[in-house]
């Protein structure tokens, strides 16, 4: 594993795909420019709309995104975390939350499907059933192992509110893992930032977390703070509440020295 730059990426997607790859398209040639050679992007980055919108373009959606994916991996030469995006279930009439994975030649190194669906009603008013329309993983996220950009493993949003999730990918050995989101601005505000901090100190590993900001659509409302964050539960970057990039480096030095000043995942006993 080497130092290098990774990149979260904070969007406004909408319901409209073409608009939404072109705005993931233009933040992550700002990324590769800073020297991004690792980019995650967020939940839902290529379509955020009515379920019913949703299912009713998953077809496309699930075409395009993966091309456009494939196609950045290989312009640009980076690796690249495709945030999450819906795939038909065939006789089902719903979609996998998908993330996946892509190296520099646009080959699939790995693939998600997520396995905690978002059922909640938000204080807000607001009534979320992402069941309705998503059939949920059954396999618990996977960590590939790369030379030089350390073992990195996936998740999506929801999960982050599971810890046994991520001391899965502990226990596979992760050194980075992505958390892309969509987190509604309600639950975010009190919620986001310290999950993602905790999440990176109870497993001594990098967390790079993208995610969505502002109004998606109708009453939609996320959160935005796309971060990156070191072993310690250090923010190193914080995209805030536009559209942008949060950007840092990954060392391995640092990894080792805090796994070195407290190691924990030693004295586990359970």
């Amino acid at each position: 594993m080497k130092s290098y730059l990774a990149a979260a990426i904070q969007l406004t997607s909408v319901p409209n795909l073409q608009k939404n790859l072109a705005q993931a398209e233009e933040l992550i040639d700002l990324a590769v420019r800073q020297g991004a050679e690792l980019v995650s992007l967020p939940e839902n980055f290529s379509f955020m709309g009515e379920e019913n919108d949703k299912l009713g373009q998953a077809e496309a959606i699930a075409r395009e995104t993966e091309i456009f994916l494939k196609k950045m991996a290989q312009r640009f030469q980076i690796t690249i975390l495709g945030g999450s995006f819906p795939i038909p279930v065939e006789n089902t009439g719903k979609v996998y939350n998908t993330t996946i994975l892509i190296d520099p030649n646009g080959q699939e190194l790995a693939r998600y499907y997520k396995v905690h669906l978002f059922d909640v009603n938000v204080p807000d008013g607001n009534t979320y059933r992402e069941s309705s329309t998503v059939v949920a993983g059954k396999q618990l996220p996977p960590v590939y192992f790369s030379e030089t950009l350390g073992n990195l493993g996936l998740s999506v949003c929801y999960d982050v509110r599971f810890p046994e999730l991520y001391r899965h990918l502990a226990d596979k050995g992760a050194d980075v893992v992505f958390i892309p989101a969509a987190f509604t601005a309600f639950t975010g505000k009190d919620h986001w930032q310290v999950l993602l901090q905790a999440r990176a100190i109870e497993n001594t590993c990098y967390i790079i977390a993208a995610a969505q900001t502002g109004t998606n659509y109708a009453r939609r409302q996320t959160h935005g703070h796309a971060m990156i964050i070191d072993p310690w539960g250090v923010i190193l970057a914080d995209a805030g509440e536009q559209p942008g990039i949060a950007i840092a480096e990954i060392k391995p030095t640092r990894l080792e020295q805090v796994r070195r000043q407290m190691p924990s995942l030693q004295h586990r006993v359970f």
